[in-house]
């Protein structure tokens, strides 16, 4: 597979491009993205389905511009996709010569259900693991997939778009068409046993993202982000309701104005029809399914077991002189082992840990003196995927340090709400993610560790400066450290 891959994904609405660079195997990170609302199904709906020149052609020169920045960026891969406009449009052959003349470049129309499969893949793989059904409403329809133990099980795909219910209904004021239209469409869904929505796609995120900002959300990622389905439907009414002053006010951006509304009464709808009870918002969609299939086309479109790209994309690019963090991860496992039960610690927490600690070095790849501060930056930012909301601030926020401190005390002054967990947990996660690091940062190749009855005893021939180091860090009440030489 090339190193720098560009993928586009043209929809009925918006036509998006997001350039990957692979950092090892399976990691990677995005370096670029763009999107320009081509807008190439406006007044198709209205016109049998037929593309307009006017579409056609600002299209066309978007899609120039955006092969030029793919290959500004040395992409040597370009994989083209395109969803509704174009496999609903009799004339869609003239658009795709047209391309494949001015450009070189192949587009490949996928049906509903292969654009099903590519949305629910890629949220498969990028969020935690989860039973939920995922939902990517677009310009021309919406599409449906079921997950279930990281695989994507049923595909379904639905004549629901934005642009396709804005110009049937909502241009004739024909609110209660468009309801009746919507509600008959979705009656052609089986019945689902999922309790959790996974929204995709441009207006489930435009109004994830407004509700993040007007409930003051502490954690700036839209990736993941979980609220229960009413406060998500009381939203919708909001935005329906809105005039357009009103729309902005509720942090919905100008250029969505014409479209919001429609694509919110599609999904107020579909999570009423469909029951279900938490809606999360994924910022991964086609355009990483598409990816995905060619990274993993040999290993079943999955990640290998217990593999996170995004941590693994940290120690790829900032940890490559350092084995501390892999070392610490070890040493972090036997620790948290010992002392989790006294500490009164649950045992789901170790994986979180174990992640800090491979971590801790990556700030140095940016600069040694205050390199936590680093290590918590670049956690807290590019930690996207795998990872629910409460695990990013969690990870993230242990990495910081302050010598006498406790990590209760090193709060950042916005907080993170109730993402993380008591303190007493807090600190106690600390205490043994930077116990380790202090033991091994005096490189000693052997210790002798025993707990008992709330005292660790540590023995080692090369820990005098880590019996130094231990007076700067703050312990649980109800544990003792002794490191002896």
């Amino acid at each position: 597979m090339a190193q720098c891959t560009a993928v586009i994904d043209i929809g009925s609405n918006s036509m998006r491009m997001a350039v990957f660079q692979k950092t090892s195997r399976f990691a990677f990170h995005i370096v670029h993205e763009v999107k320009s609302s081509v807008r190439l199904s406006e007044h198709a709906y209205l016109n049998n389905g037929y593309l307009q020149n006017e579409a056609m052609d600002r299209t066309s020169l978007a899609l120039g511009e955006f092969l030029s920045i793919a290959h500004s960026f040395g992409a040597r891969k370009i994989l083209s996709v395109a969803t509704s406009a174009l496999r609903d449009a009799p004339n869609a052959n003239l658009f795709l010569s047209r391309i494949r003349k001015e450009y070189n470049l192949s587009i490949k129309v996928i049906d509903g259900n292969k654009e099903a499969y590519l949305g629910g893949m890629a949220c498969a793989n990028l969020l935690p693991s989860l039973e939920a059904i995922s939902i990517d409403v677009g310009g021309g329809s919406s599409e449906f997939a079921t997950i279930k133990n990281g695989k994507v099980e049923h595909l379904f795909s639905l004549n629901l778009g934005t642009v396709r219910i804005k110009e049937l209904f909502f241009d004739r004021d024909d609110l209660d068409g468009a309801i009746r239209y919507i509600d008959e469409a979705l009656q052609q869904l089986p019945a689902f046993d999922h309790h959790t929505l996974i929204g995709i796609g441009g207006t489930y995120r435009a109004l994830t993202r407004a509700l993040m900002k007007k409930e003051s959300y502490p954690l700036k990622k839209l990736h993941g982000f979980s609220t229960i389905h009413t406060r998500f439907l009381d939203f919708c009414d909001q935005v329906l309701q809105a005039s357009p002053k009103k729309l902005k006010s509720l942090y919905i951006k100008p250029d969505r104005f014409d479209t919001i509304k429609p694509g919110t009464l599609i999904l107020q709808r579909i999570v009423k029809h469909l029951g279900v009870t938490t809606c999360i918002s994924s910022g991964v969609g086609v355009r990483e399914g598409v990816f995905l299939s060619d990274l993993l086309r040999n290993s079943y479109d999955r990640f290998p077991a217990n593999y996170n790209p995004s941590v693994r994309y940290l120690l790829d690019t900032y940890a490559i002189h350092s084995k501390h963090g892999i070392e610490c991860a070890h040493l972090v496992k036997r620790l948290f082992e010992m002392l989790h039960i006294p500490l009164r610690v649950d045992s789901s927490y170790l994986g979180d840990l174990v992640v800090a600690a491979k971590l801790l070095p990556i700030g140095l790849g940016v600069r040694y003196y205050a390199y936590q501060r680093h290590s918590y930056y670049l956690a807290i930012n590019a930690l996207d995927y795998g990872l629910n909301h409460s695990q990013i601030a969690l990870i993230s926020h242990l990495l910081l340090f302050k010598k006498g401190h406790k990590s209760s005390e090193l709060l950042p002054k916005e907080g993170y709400g109730t993402l993380l967990p008591i303190n007493e947990t807090l600190d106690s996660l600390y205490a043994i993610l930077w116990l380790s690091h202090i033991l091994l940062a005096s490189r000693c190749s052997t210790m002798e560790i025993n707990y008992d009855n709330g005292l660790l005893n540590i023995k080692g021939n090369t820990l005098y400066l880590a019996k130094e180091q231990l007076k700067n860090l703050p312990l649980p009440k109800n544990l003792t450290v002794v490191i002896s030489l």
